[in-house]
């Protein structure tokens, strides 16, 4: 697939998970996220649906320049893309909708192993896109550091 079209298209598949994550946090960012004990480090509520508005634009830049290259692991590569989407999704349910720091945590640390993974095996098909995740990486550090934090506290 060209990466003209791969990139539009991995950039809406990105936005489309986040925004339906987002519909499962709902209840859970009004009614028992607020009560919960927070590290002095958590950033303001507005910062999240931007820095992840952001990530998932990256994201899906990264995972269309995969698909675009033609190189010989990028199934591969895509494949454990797709798996750190889809532990990217679960999170929302495990820590928001189901309010389970203990559960998001297990999650999150699967997420971050799968999002190391990928910057390494994607170096080989894109170096760009293996680049475009490392302010994921970063953000997700924090926000393991976080959800410890809450696990621990709460």
């Amino acid at each position: 697939m060209r990466t003209v079209i791969a990139v539009p298209m991995w950039v809406l598949i990105c936005l489309a998970v986040g925004l339906t994550a987002s519909y499962f946090q709902n209840d859970a960012l009004t009614m028992w996220y607020p009560l919960l004990r927070h590290s002095s480090i958590t950033p303001p509520n507005i910062v999240f649906p931007i820095v992840w508005s952001i990530l998932y634009l990256l994201m899906g830049i990264s995972a269309g320049l995969v698909q675009g290259s033609g190189h010989e692991t990028r199934r591969l590569v895509l494949t454990v893309f797709v798996v750190q989407l889809m532990l990217n999704f679960l999170w929302c349910i495990t820590f928001f909708a189901m309010r389970n720091p203990l559960l998001g945590l297990l999650d999150i640390l699967l997420l971050d192993a799968m999002v190391i993974l990928y910057i390494f095996l994607s170096y080989r098909a894109s170096r760009a896109a293996s680049f475009l995740f490392i302010p994921y990486i970063v953000w997700l550090m924090i926000a393991t550091y976080l959800n410890t934090y809450i696990y621990m506290h709460n």
